[in-house]
């Protein structure tokens, strides 16, 4: 299954030594060593005023939401660099739905270039939202897991892959309000038995909807002893109540 899951390795480059990069976006050309071409790239909205805390858009640059001054959540700061918006979100539909990992190996380029960039806080460890075994069984691949991958090498930041754990199988939160994620998600994550986790970690995700995962994740990490948890996902959709 590595070999398969893997969104970069011997095989991207002999694939770019042999074939022309393709946008995936468009079908033109795409830019040296990436599918993806710099008209379609430029089509990609930056997720520019945003929460520190939760990255939720911003009609007007704040610090921090009203719902995050109202009610903090477990996890720190979050890191979205785009918006949940096409043409973005057909990359993350292929990518997590549909089997396609040459997008999650765009997503997790565009994901280093905006880490370069911007750099966030820097964490001792990144991990991956994980799936349940179900869920993994049915997909073949968590994209969490395989977004972490890169941003782990790129970044020089230890990954841990299996520390935190999916417990209980949870219906689709696809179409769900903000309330029935929370309540869907109820207990749902536990720290693997046995780790020891660093005082500070970042969860990586594909996408950040209304940041119910998040807030569960980051409540396991911190009833485990973390003491600070940062989100870091490739993008953020504006929260459904």
């Amino acid at each position: 299954m590595e070999s398969r899951t893997t969104v970069d390795g011997w095989w991207q480059r002999l694939g770019f030594a042999l074939l022309p990069s393709r946008c995936l976006l468009c079908r033109g050309a795409g830019k040296r060593r990436r599918d993806l071409c710099a008209a379609c790239e430029t089509d990609l909205r930056p997720n520019a005023t945003a929460c520190a805390c939760c990255g939720e858009p911003l009609a007007l640059a704040q610090d921090w939401c009203g719902r995050c001054l109202k009610r903090r959540p477990a996890f720190q700061s979050t890191w979205a660099p785009l918006l949940y918006a096409p043409p973005l979100s057909g990359l993350l539909t292929r990518f997590k739905f549909a089997g396609d990992l040459a997008a999650g190996r765009v997503l997790a380029e565009l994901a280093l270039d905006h880490w370069h960039r911007q750099a966030p806080a820097r964490p001792e460890a990144l991990l991956p939202v994980p799936l349940h075994v179900d869920r993994l069984c049915e997909r073949g691949y968590n994209q969490a897991l395989e977004l972490a991958r890169p941003l782990a090498r790129g970044s020089g930041i230890t990954l841990l892959p299996d520390a935190l754990r999916r417990e209980r199988a949870t219906p689709a939160q696809s179409g769900l309000s903000a309330l029935a994620r929370r309540r869907n998600l109820k207990g749902a994550f536990r720290v693997r038995d046995g780790i020891v986790l660093p005082a500070h970690v970042a969860l990586v995700d594909d996408v950040m909807t209304t940041g119910a995962t998040a807030q569960e994740c980051a409540l396991a990490l911190r009833r485990a002893g973390v003491g600070r948890v940062d989100i870091w996902a490739i993008a953020r959709a504006p929260s459904r109540n």
